[in-house]
């Protein structure tokens, strides 16, 4: 239920965004230098909720929909929403420091707590694999992973758009700290799972 909801309210909201009223993208998004400044503190929430155009969305509500709906159903709502929101503002908090001194600087995208379900997902289950249009074959989701953060990386460097690259990393961050801290046993599972055990 809980990742329904955050699904379509993510969705609805971001295009409403982009092809509603003006302006509601830029009261929702991150402005770290305005963060303490204006106390714009809801911004590390409402940021997750627009995003920068279509491919934007629909990238992260395709790999939404691939690991969190499994994920709240394996760990329960409570469990989901909690490492739902947790990555979305850890890795916002991040972004928040590293730009405090910029006020041109200005980040949105669910794509940090996205990535904190992912790789919590994928703690849980390594060995599940995703098919994603036109690639023919299915992708291993620790090996799309990898990618999602590689291409990350160089997106950081090259990137001059509002979408927070450097969000990718604490988010995935988060979900395996999560994981550690919620159910330890897991990672024990997880190296009995891969023949790393005793």
């Amino acid at each position: 239920m809980g990742a329904t909801v955050i699904f379509l309210a993510t969705i609805a909201v971001s295009l409403l965004g982009l092809y509603g009223p003006s302006g509601l993208i830029d009261r929702a998004m991150l402005r770290p230098y305005w963060l303490r400044r204006k106390h714009q503190y809801d911004r590390l929430l409402t940021s997750g909720f627009v995003h920068a155009d279509i491919p934007h969305l629909l990238f992260n509500m395709m790999t939404f929909y691939f690991f969190a709906f499994a994920m709240e159903r394996y760990v329960g709502t409570a469990r989901f929403l909690l490492l739902y929101f947790s990555g979305l503002l850890f890795s916002n908090a991040g972004s928040a420091v590293k730009h405090k001194d910029d006020p041109n600087y200005a980040t949105l995208g669910a794509s940090g707590a996205i990535l904190a379900v992912m790789f919590a997902s994928i703690v849980y289950s390594p060995y599940q694999k995703i098919l994603i249009l036109p690639i023919p074959v299915p992708i291993p989701a620790p090996l799309f992973a990898v990618l999602y953060l590689m291409y990350s990386y160089y997106a950081s460097k090259h990137s001059r758009g509002r979408i927070n690259h450097d969000a990718h990393f604490a988010g995935a961050l988060v979900g395996l700290a999560f994981v550690a801290v919620t159910d330890p046993a897991a990672y024990e599972q997880l190296a009995g799972m891969l023949g790393l055990g005793n």
